[in-house]
């Protein structure tokens, strides 16, 4: 899978870096397919909300996952930035696991409708 990571109003260090791709990675094994034909790709953004704001959820990241067919999104503000991340994985592994679900409903409801033209 492809990642690309940007900052905003942050700097982005290595350390914070590495741990993006070991998160966003750990999602390659619900979209193993896709990623095996190179059609899937991440982009995420750290940032803080402002450069005023010192206390609070000031933290913010925001992940969005090309899929065929569609953008799977995800994004969070947080006290800490590493929570944010953890925030955007888990939401993106629950909208994986929904389109997943979708595009096999839809195909085994295609397989229902050409079995019961093919009864007539």
């Amino acid at each position: 899978m492809k990642i690309i990571v940007s900052a905003k109003n942050i700097e982005l260090t290595p350390g914070l870096e590495q741990y993006i791709s070991e998160k966003i990675n750990g999602l390659s094994r619900l979209i193993r397919l896709y990623e095996e034909s190179g059609v899937a790709e991440t982009r995420v953004e750290v940032s803080k909300t402002s450069r005023h704001h010192k206390q609070g959820e000031v933290y913010y990241a925001e992940a969005n996952l090309k899929l065929p067919g569609s953008i799977l999104r995800a994004e969070s503000t947080s006290l800490d930035m590493y929570s944010a991340i953890d925030e955007i994985k888990d939401e993106l592994a629950r909208h994986i696991k929904a389109y997943k679900e979708r595009r096999s409903a839809k195909r085994r409801r295609s397989a229902r409708l050409l079995k019961e033209k093919e009864m007539r």
